[in-house]
């Protein structure tokens, strides 16, 4: 198979590249921006993004979007993945969307404008100490109580929750139906009273946050959609969430930064490259970074001709984030002693890029929904093999 884009979307595509090379150049291509300034950084960026009606580029012209074609949307994504550029959000991907095909007329002209104008942004709030895996376990419970809801319980992994103004909420509202369905999603001021956020610092040095909320009210013009129906929302949203994140990219920097270090000669005058071990590593990459070129674009066409990525999506997920964790991993051995210094080290090859890789490889295994989990829904809904 051989998938090629229109000339309309290449000119695209340079003009998304020439953006970024002005307004997110390389002191500002980081893996992460996690500290205030940073994050203040990136917001603006982001604003710059909804300018040029780029940041929600997928949604309808009536709340802020462009409708560009699905080739467009998908260059312009892996142009921004490839430098780190900020793009994807739990608003834009998640909230917006449901917001549009459920939500309150309310509730679309209070969210989607600021939204699509990158001026507010919520956390994702799923995760709890004993319900990460098997979300539809989680125990959070809101409660209606005349025109609110109280809400009791711990939610963990909430990433953005230290500097969000909303948080997208799974809890359950009906404690004695099935798991699945007696879950509501609500939208939730992060400063309202009873909610306290206490920092995770992960492997990868990033932080993440475990919030607790304690008799919490919240107002039912907060519940989006029917209660109960929560699970369902949420579910359609994670499909296209981990298409959007784990594309071939960021990858294939990686790949590209590996292969420009083994390239250079060192104080000896050898280069890596001459090594028929590191040739052969960096081949094998090459290989696999391909195949993931093409279940890639497989995606792209399936969403193209109307289809919905399910189990397809799964593979993507899979596929891309255990790749590059094997290249993380790689780089630090072909680096040697030297591949483990960190960041800020002046002897550190690629400036610790590599090393902070090595360690932050290990959480998108296990995020956006676990690899095992994904391997599952590969067997039911992609081979039709029974549930265990």
């Amino acid at each position: 198979m051989e998938f090629r884009f229109s000339p309309g979307a290449r000119a695209f595509e340079a003009e998304v590249k020439a953006f970024l090379d002005d307004a997110w150049g390389p002191e500002m291509r980081r893996a992460a921006l996690d500290h205030d300034d940073g994050y203040q950084q990136e917001r603006e960026f982001r604003r710059k993004l909804a300018a040029k009606a780029w940041l929600t580029m997928s949604w309808p012209a009536e709340w802020g979007g462009h409708r560009r074609p699905y080739e467009e949307q998908y260059l312009f994504q892996e142009a921004l993945n490839y430098v780190g550029a900020p793009h994807a959000t739990v608003a834009v991907q998640q909230v917006g969307p449901t917001l549009m095909q459920f939500g309150t007329d309310q509730q679309k002209e209070r969210f989607l404008p600021p939204i699509a104008r990158g001026e507010v942004e919520f956390a994702l709030g799923y995760t709890e100490p004993d319900s990460g895996t098997d979300l539809a376990s989680l125990q959070l419970r809101a409660v209606r109580d005349g025109d609110d809801y109280v809400m009791n319980g711990i939610k963990r992994f909430t990433s953005a929750a230290h500097r969000a103004e909303y948080v997208w909420l799974a809890a359950r509202t009906d404690p004695d139906a099935p798991k699945h369905r007696g879950i509501s999603m609500f939208l939730v001021d992060l400063k309202t009273p009873g909610i306290t956020v206490k920092p995770i610092w992960t492997l990868g040095g990033y932080r993440t946050n475990e919030v607790y909320w304690a008799d919490v009210r919240v107002p039912a013009e907060a519940l989006v959609g029917e209660e109960n129906r929560g699970w369902y929302y949420a579910a359609h949203a994670l499909d296209f969430e981990r298409i959007s994140i784990f594309t071939v990219a960021g990858v294939r920097a990686v790949f590209d930064a590996l292969l420009g270090w083994a390239r250079e000669r060192g104080s000896g005058g050898r280069r890596p490259f001459d090594e028929p071990r590191t040739r052969t590593t960096l081949a094998g990459f090459k290989v696999e970074i391909e195949v993931l070129q093409q279940l890639s674009h497989r995606i792209l066409g399936m969403v193209t001709r109307g289809q919905h990525p399910n189990y397809e999506a799964s593979i993507v997920k899979i596929f891309s984030t255990e790749l590059m964790q094997r290249l993380e991993n790689a780089g630090t051995l072909l680096m040697g002693p030297y591949g483990q210094l960190t960041p800020g080290e002046p002897r550190a090859p690629l400036g610790g890029r590599i090393e902070q890789g090595y360690r932050s490889a290990v959480m998108p295994t296990f995020g956006a929904g676990s690899n095992e989990v994904m391997r599952n829904i590969i067997a039911t809904r992609g081979f039709g093999l029974p549930r265990a």
